[in-house]
């Protein structure tokens, strides 16, 4: 059976046009594209079917299938030919039961999906599978791009730079200077990248990537890329496989660009038209306090979009003031009846530890996750009969920074609740037995 995908405008402006064009925006209003598939054609499979092949390739060695993306390849991007695609075998990630956190809180069904476990460390890889392969058909069809580019606060640039290496396609990517984490800095360099560290913040950055990338040998590799929704929406499928096609009450991500809300969104209503679910899980943006755009967006009720001055946050890879995924994201919270909260460094910092108490490894956007999750379970928002999900989108390891200072208590504006500085002690058994016997009774 044959199925297409094509670019069409968000807002509904007439065209469709080819995902193998070089284009980020609407020809007509200057909107953001998305990948409109022929759901039409999809649905003359029945959902028994498409569960049953899913549940066949997930995890298999089959090329490409075995890729948590790839096994969907038919959702993602039909049109592309197989040899063409750049695979780590991304995706399915494990689901978590956080049983202990879940115990603290009142919610025993809570679940954290750990999207940090993939190549790069971090959910990126969904979408940047996709975007490389793209790229990779494009120049072997004769396209005369030459390298793709992003802007980033730190995983954006560690997948492109990988996928692209992968497939021996040149990366540049413009990371803003002193902002992200030293793990995040090298991977770039290691994958060899063209690492462009400049003197602004990530809204500083992508004003020059979208400059730059208006030569089309240089292709844009940013989420308002709509390639990259395409891999991203295979996380809320997923999650509803490993329920068994169950749909749970909650999901909670942490959100900066918004690229990512918004392909969970798409991935879970694609479930809905295609028959396999019948409901859409209630979705919540969580959003450092310090950089809270789409928060301040949704206490106006969406009626504008607010734009700021990002903040220094422990959460960098969310510290965006202009959020370019912002109408997708609306759609997304207004959709599934979603919820948009913030929390502050004291908030995201604790609930960090508090999480790496009961087993986790939480890096900051998690946690900010988490803390929000946390407030809605104290306003009685969340019920303890609901099954959450909170998506992890990155490995704890990539901020270990972040994690020393905690347990230092040398974090600006965080009293560190559970902080666990080492003892140090002399090599006296009778001095080492003492100090355990107090830790011990302590806790």
């Amino acid at each position: 059976m044959i199925y297409n995908a094509q670019f069409r405008c968000f807002r509904g402006c007439p065209g469709d046009y080819s995902v193998f064009d070089v284009m980020y925006t609407c020809p007509h209003c200057g909107g953001l594209l998305e990948v409109h598939h022929d759901v039409d054609a999809l649905k003359r499979r029945s959902p028994a079917a498409w569960m049953k092949l899913l549940e066949d390739r997930a995890g298999s060695t089959q090329w490409p299938y075995g890729s948590g993306v790839w096994g969907m390849k038919e959702w993602i991007m039909p049109n592309l030919r197989d040899k063409n695609i750049v695979s780590m075998f991304e995706g399915n990630s494990n689901l978590y039961w956080a049983e202990r956190l879940g115990a603290q809180i009142g919610v025993p069904d809570l679940w954290v999906k750990l999207c940090g476990n993939s190549h790069t460390g971090s959910f990126k890889d969904l979408g940047m599978t996709v975007l490389v392969s793209v790229v990779k058909q494009m120049m072997a069809d004769g396209r005369p791009i030459k390298a793709v580019a992003c802007a980033s606060t730190g995983d954006t640039s560690a997948a492109l730079a990988a996928y692209a290496a992968a497939a021996g396609i040149p990366a540049v990517v413009f990371l803003p200077q002193n902002k992200v984490s030293r793990a995040q800095l090298i991977q770039p360099i290691a994958n060899g990248a063209h690492v462009l560290a400049l003197d602004t913040d990530f809204d500083g950055c992508m004003h020059i990537v979208k400059q730059m990338t208006q030569d089309n040998t240089l292709y844009l590799a940013n989420s308002m890329n709509s390639l990259r929704i395409e891999g991203q929406k295979t996380v809320g499928i997923e999650i509803v496989r490993q329920f068994d096609w169950e749909v749970p009450d909650w999901i909670v991500m942490p959100v900066g660009n918004l690229g990512n809300i918004s392909a969970l969104y798409k991935g879970l209503n694609l479930l809905v038209d295609l028959g396999i679910t019948t409901k859409l899980p209630r979705l919540v943006a969580a959003q450092a306090a310090k950089a809270n755009p789409f928060y301040e967006s949704f206490r106006n009720g969406f009626r504008e979009k607010v734009r700021q001055q990002a903040q220094n946050t422990l959460a960098s890879a969310i510290q965006i003031g202009d959020p370019v995924s912002y109408e997708k994201a609306v759609q997304a919270i207004q959709a599934t009846d979603g919820i948009v909260e913030q929390a502050t460094e004291h908030e995201l910092a604790n609930a960090a530890g508090l999480a790496d108490r009961t087993g986790m490894y939480t890096c900051p956007h998690t946690a900010v996750a988490l803390a929000v999750l946390f407030k809605l379970v104290n306003q009685g928002t969340i019920k303890s009969q609901d099954r959450v999900i909170v998506i992890s989108t990155a490995h704890g390891l990539k901020f270990t920074s972040f994690k020393l200072r905690y347990h230092e208590d040398g974090l600006d504006d965080v009293e560190a609740q559970y902080a666990n500085p080492p003892l140090l002690l002399p090599a006296d058994a009778n001095v080492v037995k003492e100090a355990l016997a107090q830790r011990l009774h302590t806790n």
